[in-house]
C-alpha cells in the first residue's frame, strides 16, 4: 500500500487537504496528517474557517522512509506559517533527497522555494506567488500541473483533480519507493 504523508496546520485550504486525501484513500493509498502540534488542525474554507482534521502524527516524530510521497496543501496562511519552521523544511528537503514526489498546490510552493527546491524547475501555483517562484530561479507556466522530476505543482482548488492524479501516477510508478520501504 502506497503510504503518502499530508503536511499541514491551521489555515490550511480546506479542499486541497480534504479532497485529495479522498481521492488517495480511495485509490488505496494510506494517508497520514502531520503537524506541528498533536490534537487537531483547522482549514480555511470560503473565508472563514473550516473543518478540523485529526493530526495523526507531529512534524518530528515524522521519518521520510516510511512514505511513498509528500502533498502540501496550500491556503495562505498553512503554508507562511509552515515555511518559518526549520523542522517542516528539512522534512521537505530530505524528501527531495531520498527522491521522492512532493505535490505542492496554490500557495504551498512557497515551501518549496524555502527548502531551495525551486530553482531551475517547471513550476505553477497561485498566481500571487508566481513572482516569487520565479525570483527562486523556477520557470514558472500556467497550467493545472507542472511535473518537474519528482516536483509537481498546481495552481487552484480547480486543479485537485489533476493534481491528484500526477502524484498518483508519480507514486505508482516510484518502485525504488517500494524497495526502500520493503528493505526497512
Amino acid at each position: 500500500m502506497k503510504r503518502v504523508l499530508i503536511v499541514a496546520t491551521d489555515g490550511f485550504e480546506q479542499s486541497e487537504l480534504m479532497q485529495p486525501k479522498q481521492m488517495l484513500e480511495e485509490a488505496g493509498a494510506e494517508t497520514i496528517v502531520a503537524s506541528l502540534e498533536d490534537g487537531e488542525i483547522k482549514g480555511w474554507e470560503d473565508g472563514d474557517w473550516g473543518e478540523s482534521v485529526p493530526v495523526d502524527l507531529t512534524i518530528d516524530e515524522v521519518s521520510v522512509g516510511d512514505y511513498h510521497a509528500l502533498l502540501l496543501p496550500g491556503g495562505q496562511m498553512n503554508p507562511d506559517i509552515l515555511r518559518m519552521e526549520e523542522s517542516v523544511i528539512n522534512l521537505i528537503k530530505e524528501f527531495d533527497n531520498a527522491g521522492k514526489p512532493i505535490a505542492a498546490i496554490c500557495h504551498a510552493p512557497w515551501l518549496l522555494i524555502e527548502a531551495d527546491l525551486v530553482d531551475g524547475k517547471t513550476v505553477t501555483g497561485w498566481p500571487s506567488i508566481r513572482t516569487d517562484l520565479e525570483n527562486a530561479g523556477g520557470e514558472v507556466i500556467d497550467t493545472r500541473v507542472a511535473f518537474d522530476g519528482n516536483i509537481i505543482t498546481s495552481r487552484n482548488p480547480d486543479d485537485i483533480p489533476a493534481f491528484t492524479e500526477a502524484l498518483m501516477d508519480a507514486t505508482t510508478i516510484s518502485s525504488e519507493a517500494d524497495r526502500v520501504l520493503e528493505n526497512a
